[in-house]
């Protein structure tokens, strides 16, 4: 059975599954931005766009508790020291403690009328969570054309879902709930059926192997909290340091350089289980290709989008936020400078954590986190808002620096 299954779907070459894989991100990421849009077209008011606003911050700093970076974890796991069944059996742990955290969290600290909207949105992006563990199956067996189509599924489907219940109803608790429904549906009908033609799994784990996975990926999880605090902390000093418009003008005009990152990100997470493997395999000269390559298309990302900042860039700011912007658009190449050492910053970390050295993700992120106040201070100083993106860039390629001196201890082992 195994055998047919696998001559059923073979493997696809790595252009393919990093085309498949981009195509179905860029497609969920457009699909959750419309919702964003839709909610503010399809309401009276703000009120609804503001507390989808909150559901969303709020879930998203216990997700990276949620998440325990077993993503990477799983697709790295090369000796196959745990099975699909535990990391499933993990994740629904780790959700559920994030899940009480968050909701204890969200009854100290925001109004009671929210709690409802943000226990369905935490509900909402754990059965996303959930799915990427069946994510993890098809990108080791090499199959990302599933995972793409499932983000476009899940795109579609929820964005069709939250716009017909939000106009028909009015209700943003009803949406979410739509869009929950979207979603199961297609973790049911998709998802599952096509990761178990790989191996058949269920939930399963043990309770001393629920407490190695906590203790083994507990730095990481620190140094992920490290790594979002880099880029939020310069922006808290601009808000201190000058004022909440800065700080708004800033984000704005910051916002197109998103692609950067995602795009960076899109093109070597369906590798990092290639690179796990050539390490695995002692292959030297193939992972310093890999390697290479690798760094190049991220640089090469960044030139696109610095050229693209530097022609089109006013234009596109103001096609966005209007005319009031124009004055600010020389914030947005630094910014763009900075998502191409975000992206190193991300890459070599995820690369780390693939290899299994924790140690040095948490220090480069650590050293990452611990320079990037006094620097935040002198360049909001001496530069003002574009301040924020020399601290930010700064303090990310030292960190990336302190990731690829371990990086280069374990190749060269």
């Amino acid at each position: 059975m195994s055998a047919l299954r696998k001559k059923t779907y073979p493997p696809l070459s790595m252009r393919e599954n990093m085309l498949w894989n981009s195509a179905g991100s860029i497609t969920y990421l457009a699909c959750q931005w419309l919702v964003t849009v839709l909610i503010v077209r399809l309401s009276d008011g703000y009120n609804a766009a503001g507390l989808l606003s909150l559901a969303s911050s709020v879930t998203g700093t216990f997700g990276t508790f949620a998440n325990y970076k077993m993503g990477v974890y799983q697709i790295s796991d090369i000796k196959h020291e745990n099975t699909t069944s535990e990391y499933l059996g993990f994740r629904l742990i780790t959700l559920g403690g994030s899940f009480i955290a968050c909701i204890i969290y969200s009854l100290i600290t925001c109004p009671l009328s929210s709690i409802l909207t943000i226990t369905l949105y935490f509900i909402f992006k754990a059965v996303g969570l959930v799915i990427d563990i069946m994510h993890g199956l098809d990108q080791v067996n090499r199959r990302m054309d599933f995972i793409g189509k499932s983000f476009i599924l899940q795109g579609v489907s929820t964005l069709a879902a939250f716009t017909v219940v939000f106009g028909l109803t009015q209700s943003l608790d009803l949406a979410i709930m739509a869009m929950t429904a979207a979603a199961f549906g297609v973790l049911f009908l998709f998802d599952l059926p096509h990761s178990r033609t790989f191996e058949s799994y269920g939930v399963h784990i043990t309770a001393k192997k629920t407490f190695y996975l906590l203790k083994r990926s507990f730095s990481a999880v620190l140094a992920s909290l490290a790594c979002s605090a880099i880029y939020t902390a310069p922006k808290q000093l601009l808000l201190v340091m000058v004022s909440d418009a800065a700080l708004g003008i800033y984000s704005s005009a910051a916002a197109p350089a998103l692609v950067v990152q995602m795009g960076a990100t899109y093109l070597y997470a369906p590798l990092l289980d290639v690179f796990a493997r050539h390490h695995y395999e002692r292959n030297k000269q193939e992972m310093l290709r890999l390697l290479k390559r690798t760094a190049l298309g991220v640089i090469a990302i960044g030139i696109v989008c610095y050229i693209g900042a530097g022609l089109l860039g006013e234009w596109a700011l103001c096609l966005l936020f209007g005319e009031s912007i124009r004055p600010y658009a020389y914030l947005l190449q630094p910014v763009v400078v900075t998502s191409v050492a975000t992206a190193f910053l991300w890459f070599f970390g995820d690369l780390l954590v693939a290899l299994r050295s924790f140690r040095g993700y948490f220090l480069g992120n650590a050293i990452a986190l611990a320079s990037v106040v006094p620097l935040g201070v002198f360049c909001i100083q001496q530069w003002g808002m574009n301040g924020v993106s020399f601290a930010a860039t700064a303090a990310s390629f030292i960190g990336a620096a302190t990731m690829a001196l371990f990086l280069a201890t374990i190749i060269n082992e």
